[in-house]
């Protein structure tokens, strides 16, 4: 049964990335466009932070930092060389290696403390990279940030687009494969129950140090895409904001689901989207933020679980009740 809803859900993706392959074809809307790819770049972030949180059990308040470090790394090497293919990949490859070497160095740090210990030590570690990032003005123009080229092939928004889309996709099918395997099942092993994992032999902290090094790598990566879509970066892709987006991504759309965070980016980007936009026609959307609150409050209300996790809840006991009134009915 498990197979047949696995098959089944996967079927439903690829039929879904296969329409949004053929939009930006057959409807041509340069602000949808943008729009979905800023969708598609903050789905691999809350992506990546949910192997953290909903897979390993792991709050960070510091996942900003890899992000940061992601689109830095191509905004500089853009920046002071001439943008081509080749620099381009050889920015995504410094990337992988600060972010892993960063992400290995934190993870061997602090994931020994549990719980809110941890998240704060994150988060001053974030703040660390902010300073560093606002100081060191000859390479970074501190808070003024700077604009760059990037290479031909992604000036052209659909190919930008397409880029993204087939990354969101290639991140979604390694993180189910990561997290189906056996190094997957041991970090929801740790998420449920670290003492009784760890009293089963399993070395608990390699395999929180490997999902961290996972994630950061993952984060570093859409900050690269995240840099690329505005040709632009400063301090703010440091800041807690950063983070937050991605916790209430993955929280809306359910925690531990990876299709969740997808969706969870999805509404959010687009929430944010409409509601700017009706502040421009009515004065009362101004404070645009509140109304986003608002429909935070009643996704959490109405979906405890996230939007993913509730409906899967609420198809699980549909499907229950026709075996328990048979059960009911043979003992009666």
């Amino acid at each position: 049964m498990r197979l047949i809803q696995g098959n089944r859900m996967t079927a439903i993706i690829l039929v879904v990335a296969a329409f949004l392959l053929l939009l930006p074809f057959v409807y041509e809307s340069r602000n949808l466009l943008i729009l979905l790819t800023q969708v598609f770049v903050f789905s691999i972030f809350a992506m990546s932070y949910d192997l953290l949180l909903g897979f390993t059990g792991i709050v960070s308040f510091g996942h900003a930092m890899f992000f940061g470090i992601g689109a830095y790394s191509m905004g500089i090497f853009m920046k002071r060389f001439e943008p081509t293919l080749t620099v381009f990949l050889l920015a995504v490859l410094t990337t992988i290696v600060l972010t892993g070497f960063v992400s290995f160095l934190v993870g061997l740090l602090t994931l020994r403390l549990k719980s809110h210990f941890y998240a704060m030590l994150t988060l001053s570690l974030s703040g660390l990279f902010l300073v560093l990032a606002e100081k060191w003005r000859t390479m970074t123009y501190g808070n003024d940030g700077f604009t760059f080229r990037v290479p031909e092939l992604f000036i052209d928004r659909t190919n930008f687009y397409l880029l993204c889309l087939v990354v969101m996709v290639a991140v979604f099918l390694i993180l189910k494969r990561f997290t189906n395997s056996p190094l997957g099942r041991v970090l929801q092993a740790i998420r449920e129950n670290e003492q009784r994992t760890e009293s089963l032999g399993f070395q608990v902290l390699h395999y929180k140090i490997a999902a961290s090094v996972m994630s950061g790598v993952l984060a570093g990566i859409a900050g690269i895409l995240y840099a690329i879509s505005l040709r632009f970066v400063n301090t703010s892709v440091f800041a807690m904001d950063i983070t937050l987006d991605a916790l209430l991504m993955t929280i809306i759309g359910g925690v531990g689901t990876l299709i969740g965070a997808i969706i969870g980016a999805g509404l959010i980007e687009f929430a944010h989207h409409w509601l700017t936009e009706l502040a421009k026609e009515h004065w009362i959307f101004e404070r645009w933020i509140i109304f986003f609150g608002i429909i935070y409050i009643l996704v959490v209300m109405f979906f405890p679980r996230g939007i993913v996790g509730t409906l899967s809840t609420l198809s699980w006991k549909r499907k229950q009740q026709p075996a328990v009134k048979k059960e009911e009915k043979i003992a009666g």
